[in-house]
């Protein structure tokens, strides 16, 4: 039984999220400006010039442009040498790409330690990646307990492809096997906080075209000083507690998620009074536990118990 057979049917654009660097250059910050605006053309105008002087977040926006055919026509080999040439001077997201696309066009042997070093840092894409080739055993020595590990992670992190595998893994895998996954993610999780970097490369922002709404946008936070991450309008009065839980894990099996929270609310009895809540979400079943009355709350918890071994995500109810 193999996994990850779908991937050719799901677009590369679809599963590598679009992000375009803004680093201090003012050409660079001009082409993301007009990025933003939709004029691509001019983007790429304002980007080619300082590429080919070596400027890496101007190599890895041309990438971006090639790899999705906006400014530029789609071609993902010439996306494949500009996220060459700007991870060789470090740009991380770059190094990312770099190893999705590889492994996209059927080079795994080259992608696989790249895909290694962006998991390590926590990057969701390549954790579903490397998760399925553990699984396989094709490519590279089979590790269902890493490959379940990973695959959770990934589908914690919202990728719909990792949580329909990660459905698919739980037929085959032992229970004890994902027990011990379990364990597992967890300790992956803190080794990510610890080598990722504290600072992202440049402003990376989504590259999809400006919707026509007045509903502010999700934003990762930029590496400058001054935080210019937007944040959503808040959806209730600003006087209503809007209560935060945490995830402990996906299953393809409820009962699975049942079993979890039982042992965890006799282990942990910091959590025992929680409430669980068992969250359909397609074949998936998400097992949530909270509320909490604030997102610093639920964090302090997650800390705890990541540091216990145990997987958690911080959710919004």
């Amino acid at each position: 039984m193999k996994i990850g057979s779908h991937l050719s049917k799901i677009t590369f654009a679809a599963l590598a999220l679009a992000l375009i660097s803004q680093p201090a250059a003012a050409d660079v910050k001009d082409g993301v400006d007009a990025w933003s605006r939709g004029e691509y053309d001019q983007a790429v105008k304002q980007w080619r010039d300082p590429a080919l002087n070596g400027d890496p977040d101007a190599q890895f926006n041309m990438g971006q442009a090639y790899k999705t055919g906006r400014g530029v026509p789609t071609d993902l080999n010439f996306a494949l040498e500009w996220y060459k040439k700007a991870a060789a001077q470090g740009h991380q997201k770059a190094l990312d790409s770099y190893g999705h696309l590889l492994h996209y066009q059927g080079k795994v042997a080259e992608a696989l330690p790249i895909l290694q070093s962006s998991s390590d840092r926590g990057d969701p894409r390549a954790r579903y990646l490397l998760a399925t080739e553990l699984f396989n055993g094709t490519n590279i020595a089979k590790d269902w307990v890493r490959a379940y590990a990973l695959m959770s992670l990934a589908s914690s992190s919202g990728m719909t492809p990792a949580s329909e595998s990660l459905a698919q893994m739980d037929k085959y895998i032992p229970l004890e096997q994902r027990q011990a996954a379990t364990v597992l993610a967890g300790n992956l999780e803190q080794r990510s906080s610890r080598v990722a970097t504290a600072s992202a490369d440049g402003f990376p922002i989504n590259t999809t075209p400006p919707a026509k709404t007045t509903k502010q946008a999700d934003l990762p936070p930029s590496s400058s000083k001054e935080s210019t991450a937007v944040k959503p309008a808040p959806s209730a009065p600003t006087n209503t507690v809007s209560p935060w839980r945490i995830q402990l894990g996906a299953f393809g099996e409820d009962a699975n998620a049942k079993k979890l929270w039982a042992t965890l609310k006799r282990d942990r009895p910091e959590i025992a009074a929680l409430q669980p809540v068992y969250k359909a979400s397609g074949k998936i079943t998400k097992l949530q536990v909270g509320p909490f009355a604030s997102k610093s709350a639920a964090d302090t918890m997650c800390t705890k118990l990541k540091a216990a071994g145990q997987a958690c995500l911080v959710v919004p109810v």
